[in-house]
């Protein structure tokens, strides 16, 4: 699940719904100091200067003409608005059947290709749909050991040939050797550029795949690039989406997403790390949703739905903040399934919390030293962390064979739990309220 993928963008833009959401009254002095605020995030963020010009003059328009629905205030309005034109700019997102289909990867070399061919894999096979995966790249030295790597750690099927130089050959193997999977998969070389090897290449491989869907992967970090792109490759063999890698911080990410939406693509995917869980289809409400800092409690109560069993969390207990040190290292251990912390976080209507990344970063490593940590307390210690003082904390880590700086970081991890659950509990009921205000 994508974190907030656009940081600066993102940070940028809550503050400028904060000073709004600050004001008594909103007044045309206002509309103009929130336009230049979305210009200067945009712009940063590398989106063209006439669609900022364009959403800017819409907003400002919008928001001086049109009256409040019933119930909403002026500044609650002003918010929607911003939301309704940054979900136009992105675009739409394209439907993802989940079902079984055959899928071709197309793009340039750097794009992060094969890394997405595992995480697309590891999307299906989480659907529960088996999944397998087929090297076509014969030209790339190490695609085939890369690839065969990544599905073994995703647990899906791989198949590859790693004397071959014949690619459609190689193509016409795989499918029929993972002839009893659903969702197949095939990974096609790329180049430094769109060469017409590239394009024939492509076009006998789609022919003999007969693709359902053809997926062009682009680099975010190539910004306004990928509109020339994408309409090249839909040119050449037509392609039913495009997915964007890396889009992690990198400043050019909002080029890229509104780039694609000038084209007759549209976004499929969007990943923002190395990590497989950092994929997810592209929802434009949910993207521009938590990059406002509106957060997404629907989609992390979905998410929670899919990926853990009753008996794994207590979800009542852990939206009260309930959590004792007992509780906690279940409670952390059912949350990272979930996925990266700062993700869920995101999904908080508060938006990630200025928290360091390695403080969100809960690896098993960890969760075994808490466990360790907590096997040195007392039960008194594990019901009402607010007694260990300086002294517990020395005996401790003593008895856990552990630092103090590591209990003490138990500790941290506690009261951030219990925030970030509280946080959720407390914001869920006014954004619901306000998104039936705009008829959501």
């Amino acid at each position: 699940m994508i974190i907030l993928v656009l940081d600066n963008l993102g940070g940028s833009l809550k503050k400028s719904i904060r000073n709004i959401v600050g004001k008594g009254r909103i007044s045309e002095k206002d509309v103009k100091e929130l336009n230049k605020e979305i210009q200067r995030a945009l712009l940063k963020s590398d989106v063209d200067v006439r669609m900022v010009k364009a959403l800017t003059d819409r907003i400002k328009k919008r928001a001086l003409d049109e009256k409040p629905p019933k119930g909403a205030s002026a500044r609650e309005h002003i918010i929607n608005i911003v939301y309704d034109e940054l979900v136009n700019i992105v675009g739409k997102g394209t439907e993802i059947p989940v079902e079984e289909q055959d899928i071709m990867l197309v793009g340039l070399q750097g794009s992060g290709k094969t890394t997405t061919a595992a995480k697309l894999a590891y999307y299906f096979k989480n659907k529960g749909l088996k999944t397998g995966v087929i090297c076509a790249d014969t030209h790339r030295p190490g695609a085939y050991s890369q690839l065969k790597k990544l599905c073994g750690e995703v647990n899906c099927l791989f198949y590859g040939e790693q004397e071959s130089e014949d690619a459609v050959s190689v193509v016409k193997n795989g499918l029929k050797e993972l002839n009893k999977t659903e969702v197949r998969i095939v990974d096609t070389a790329g180049r430094h550029s769109l060469e017409s090897d590239l394009i024939t290449e492509m076009e006998e491989i789609e022919e003999t795949v007969g693709a359902d869907r053809t997926y062009l992967v682009i680099d975010a970090s190539i910004g306004k690039g990928v509109k020339k792109q994408a309409n090249a490759f839909n040119d050449a063999i037509g392609i039913d989406g495009v997915i964007i890698t890396k889009l992690d911080g990198t400043a050019k990410g909002g080029g890229a997403l509104t780039a694609v939406s000038e084209t007759d693509t549209k976004i499929a995917f969007i990943g923002s790390g190395e990590k497989y869980e950092e994929f997810e289809e592209f929802d434009p409400d949910s993207f521009i949703s938590r990059l406002l800092g509106m957060g997404d409690i629907q989609k992390l109560m979905h998410r929670a739905e899919e990926r853990l069993d009753p008996e794994d969390m207590d979800m009542e207990s852990m939206m009260k903040g309930d959590l004792t040190l007992k509780d906690v290292y279940q409670q952390l251990e059912s949350i990272t399934k979930l996925g990266p912390l700062k993700q869920i976080m995101s999904m908080l209507p508060t938006g990630p919390q200025k928290l360091p990344d390695d403080a969100l970063d809960i690896t098993k490593e960890k969760m075994e030293k808490f466990r360790i940590i907590m096997d040195s307390m007392t039960d008194e210690e594990l019901e009402k962390p607010q007694v260990i003082g300086s002294s517990r904390v020395k005996r401790i880590a003593r008895g856990s064979g552990t630092s103090r700086e590591e209990v003490n970081e138990l500790l941290k991890y506690h009261k951030m739990m219990k925030k970030l659950m509280k946080n959720m509990r407390g914001k869920r009921l006014p954004m619901n309220k306000m998104m039936k205000k705009f008829g959501r």
